[in-house]
C-alpha cells in the first residue's frame, strides 16, 4: 500500500480531517494526498504560502517571526501549523517550509534544509531536515516522503 493509501486509511479509521501548508513543496504533498480515491473524505484544505507575504496574510504568521528568525525556522513551521488547525478546524495538520534550490541558501541555511510540522490534536512534531542538495525536485521529493512518514507515525 503506498504511503497516501495509508494515509487517507488511518484518517479515514480514525475520522480525523487532513490540512496541509506547504512553501518549498509548492502543493506536491496536497497533490499526492488527493490522488488517491476517497480523499476527499478526510481532506480538508491544502494552502501554498510561498511567499513570506502569504504566510503572514493567509496563515497568520507574525511578521516578527519572519523577520527575526526568517522564514526558514522552527518558530515559522510551528507558527504555520498551528494557525493553520485554527483556520481549518482539522485535527490533522502539516506544515512545511525549507530551500529546495538550487540557489538561495546560506552557510546557515544552505540549500536542502527543510522544516516539517506535523499535529495531530495537542501532539505536535516539527523535524529539521537537511535533504541531500540533488537538485531542486530532489529535495521536494525528500521532503513528501519525510512528512509522509511523519504523518503516518503521528496518526497511527
Amino acid at each position: 500500500m503506498s504511503l497516501n493509501k495509508k494515509i487517507i486509511s488511518l484518517l479515514k479509521r480514525k475520522k480525523l480531517k487532513l490540512a496541509i501548508a506547504e512553501s518549498c513543496t509548492g502543493g506536491m504533498l496536497s497533490s499526492a494526498i488527493t490522488s488517491v480515491k476517497g480523499a476527499s473524505k478526510v481532506f480538508s484544505m491544502g494552502l501554498v504560502t510561498y511567499s513570506n507575504q502569504s504566510k503572514i496574510s493567509i496563515l497568520k504568521v507574525p511578521k516578527k517571526i519572519i523577520q527575526k528568525h526568517g522564514a526558514v525556522s522552527v518558530q515559522c513551521c510551528l507558527s504555520m501549523i498551528n494557525n493553520l488547525s485554527k483556520i481549518s478546524k482539522s485535527k490533522v495538520c502539516v506544515s512545511i517550509t525549507g530551500i529546495a534550490g538550487p540557489k538561495g541558501g546560506t552557510k546557515l541555511k544552505p540549500v536542502g534544509l527543510v522544516y516539517i510540522g506535523v499535529k495531530n490534536g495537542n501532539k505536535v512534531i516539527v523535524s529539521k531536515n537537511h535533504f541531500k542538495n540533488n537538485g531542486r525536485t530532489s529535495i521536494q521529493k525528500a521532503s513528501i516522503k519525510k512528512a509522509q512518514n511523519l504523518l503516518i507515525k503521528l496518526i497511527k
